[in-house]
C-alpha cells in the first residue's frame, strides 16, 4: 500500500491524500484507465485518465505546470482530469512512497520565493512577491521560463532552503 496525492482538476478543491492498495485504486482516482508521467527531477510519476482528452476532462492547471515546470520538454503538456501523485516506480514495477519534501510542499503550508538569472552566469535575484503555496510559486516560475529563453529560475523556501533541482 502506498499513499499518494490527488491534485483535482478543480482549483476550488484542495489536494489530498489517498490510500492506494492497488492499480484499480489509480484507475477509481482518475475515473479509468491510467497513463503515467514519470517526474524524474521530482522522483514522482503522475498518473491520468489515458482518455482524458478525448472525453474532454477538465484541464488541471496546477498538475500540468508542476509537470511543465520540472519537464522542461513537456512545456506543450495539457493535463486534464483528477491527477494522482506518487513516488517513482521501483524495480518490481510497484510505486512508491511519494519523497518527503515534495509531499510537504503540495500539502503543507510554507512561503517561497522565484529566484531569476540570466543564463550567462548573472547573479540571482530575487523576484518582488514570495508566495505562501508551493504550486502556485511552480506555476509563476514555469511562466516566467516560458516567456524569456534565456531565463534560468529555480525555487527558494524563505525559510533559507534553496533546492538546486527546484523542489520544496
Amino acid at each position: 500500500m502506498v499513499q499518494g496525492i490527488i491534485i483535482p482538476a478543480s482549483d476550488a478543491r484542495d489536494m489530498h491524500t489517498i490510500e492506494l492498495e492497488e492499480v484499480g485504486d489509480n484507475h477509481k482516482a482518475v475515473g479509468g484507465w491510467i497513463e503515467a508521467v514519470d517526474i524524474p527531477d521530482l522522483g514522482v510519476t503522475m498518473y491520468v485518465n489515458e482518455e482524458g482528452l478525448i472525453r474532454d476532462l477538465p484541464y488541471n492547471r496546477r498538475a500540468t505546470f508542476l509537470c511543465r515546470f520540472h519537464v522542461p520538454p513537456a512545456r506543450d503538456a495539457r493535463l486534464v482530469g483528477d491527477v494522482v501523485v506518487v513516488g517513482l516506480t521501483d524495480d518490481e514495477g510497484e510505486s512508491t512512497e511519494l519523497p518527503k519534501d515534495l509531499r510537504q510542499g503540495l500539502l503543507e503550508p510554507g512561503i517561497y520565493r522565484v529566484l531569476t538569472r540570466e543564463r550567462v552566469g548573472s547573479p540571482w535575484r530575487e523576484e518582488p512577491i514570495d508566495r505562501d503555496d508551493y504550486v502556485e510559486t511552480v506555476i509563476w516560475a514555469a511562466i516566467l521560463e516560458e516567456m524569456s529563453s534565456i531565463l534560468e529560475v529555480q525555487i527558494e523556501r524563505v525559510d533559507g532552503s534553496t533546492d538546486e533541482n527546484n523542489r520544496p
